[in-house]
C-alpha cells in the first residue's frame, strides 16, 4: 500500500462529513479499519472510506436525501473518482462506489467543467441505461 492511498483520520473524517471524534470512535470499535505508523498513528486506507462515502453527510430521518440534486433520477451513487480521462471530445470517468468501479463517457466540457480529480467525491446518476456524473 503507498502513502497516498493513506489517510490521516481527520482529513478521513472530513472527507466523510463527520466529526473526528466520531471517526475515531469508529476507529476503536472496528468500524473503521486503520493502518498504525511506526510511531502508534492511525491512518486510514482510502478504500475503506469508499463504503461510507454514499452516506456522507447524511443523518437519520426524512432529511436523509438532502444531499441528493434535485432531479428526477434518484439511482444516485456517491463514491471516489478514480480515473479521469479525456480525449478530444469525449471523457471516461471512473468511480469506485462501495469498492466496486462504475465508468461513464460524458463529454470532455462536463468534465472540464465539473473539474473532477482521483479522491475527490462524485455521484453516478443512473437513469435507465445512461450514468451521468455530477460533483458533490
Amino acid at each position: 500500500m503507498t502513502e497516498s492511498e493513506l489517510i490521516k483520520p481527520s482529513d478521513a473524517a472530513r472527507l466523510l462529513g463527520i466529526s473526528y471524534p466520531t471517526l475515531k470512535q469508529w476507529i476503536y470499535h472496528g468500524k473503521v479499519r486503520t493502518v498504525r505508523t511506526p510511531g502508534g498513528h492511525h491512518r486510514v486506507p482510502r478504500a475503506e472510506l469508499d463504503k461510507y462515502l454514499h452516506r456522507a453527510g447524511e443523518k437519520p430521518g426524512p432529511d436523509r436525501r438532502r444531499n441528493y440534486r434535485r432531479v428526477s433520477g434518484r439511482n444516485q451513487l456517491i463514491g471516489r473518482v478514480v480515473q479521469v480521462r479525456i480525449e478530444g471530445l469525449m471523457a471516461q470517468v471512473k468511480l469506485s462506489i462501495g469498492g466496486q468501479e462504475i465508468t461513464s463517457i460524458i463529454t470532455a466540457d462536463a468534465a472540464r467543467e465539473l473539474n473532477l480529480k482521483p479522491g475527490e467525491r462524485a455521484a453516478a446518476l443512473i437513469k435507465s441505461t445512461e450514468v451521468m456524473i455530477l460533483r458533490v
